[in-house]
């Protein structure tokens, strides 16, 4: 397939474009090295890459750039994965959350019916159930009260594209990503952050009691699950949880990524940051259904593979 792949430079873009190149997908990938993180980090991302796609520095949210981009050649289908990311920092910067990622999410949407791609696949992300207390979530039950403006950016993006698909027939697989890590997670995730602390033999702080949980999911079996959206595109508009499906307390996390690194940590507490939730955790029911979707990696064993590429001792 012709593939255009936005966000290509980061943590999960960069490692799904490595697994499409070598099942012989043709991928253009779109970046625009936002400041979030060091752009030498995104360069060292695409190392592997440069020689393999046709890589594009531009905006989603340039409707010009991307409808030019989108004239030029003619893809089956899009992934789009570039957005501003972080619970906390959205707290801070809401309008500039809104402006990428839904703005830019529209932009992108409109420039595809413009030139007739069909097919779209979303990252969303496992924020739009809030601070839910029905567990596992399942992708039916109500989002409507997001505890972050990121929150309520995806969940816009969601709705949205619901919308192009009742409008225009666009096909759009909404994934809702629960706590990716892995190789080259985001520096300022928690398990990234945590191990340089123990690296260092820093204290690790924790915002709470340390009682609250995630749903932690590993970067290949996220990318199974997006390879499995892209190859299975329903009609309309379908939302899916891809997560590990086991919730781990953060005070155990911390315990098993210092077993990983073979150093005792040493933990203090915070008050809880808002826009936290307690936790997380997927029902990825529909996602086994229909998108063959089943987590391998336990948290355990991504940790070690984590470590181990932290440390230099495993390829970027």
């Amino acid at each position: 397939m012709k593939l255009l792949v936005t966000g290509v430079a980061g943590f999960i873009g960069s490692k799904l474009t490595e697994r499409l190149i070598a099942r012989g997908d043709d991928v253009v990938g779109l970046d625009n090295f936002d400041p979030f993180y060091p752009r030498e980090t995104k360069e060292r991302n695409l190392t592997s890459l440069r020689s393999a796609i046709r890589f594009v520095e531009g905006d989603i949210t340039d409707r010009g750039g991307l409808d030019r981009l989108l004239a030029a050649e003619r893809f089956d289908a899009v992934i789009h994965l570039a957005a501003l990311a972080g619970v906390r920092p959205s707290i801070r910067e809401p309008w500039r959350y809104a402006h990428v990622n839904v703005v830019g999410t529209a932009h992108l949407a409109e420039a595809m019916i413009a030139r007739g791609v069909s097919r779209l696949v979303f990252a969303s992300s496992s924020s739009v159930y809030g601070d839910n207390t029905l567990v596992p979530y399942e992708e039916s039950q109500r989002v409507d009260e997001p505890a972050s403006p990121y929150a309520t950016t995806k969940r816009a993006g969601e709705l949205m594209l619901d919308t192009f698909a009742k409008l225009h027939g666009l096909s759009s697989s909404c994934l809702r990503f629960f706590t990716v890590y892995g190789p080259r997670q985001r520096p300022e995730m928690a398990i990234h952050k945590f191990a340089r602390a123990i690296e260092r033999g820093e204290p690790v702080t924790l915002y709470g009691d340390g009682s609250s949980s995630r749903d932690y999911t590993y970067i290949d079996d996220v990318v199974d699950g997006v390879l499995g959206a892209l190859d299975r595109p329903p009609v309309g508009a379908r939302i899916y949880n891809l997560g590990g499906t086991q919730p781990v307390r953060l005070d155990a996390l911390v315990r098993e990524l210092g077993r990983a690194l073979d150093k005792q940590p040493t933990l203090v507490h915070a008050p809880p940051q808002p826009g936290d939730v307690h936790q997380t955790w997927a029902d990825v029911s529909r996602a086994r259904s229909e998108l063959g979707y089943a987590p391998q990696v336990p948290l355990p064993e991504g940790l070690r593979r984590f470590a181990s590429w932290l440390r230099g001792e495993s390829e970027w």
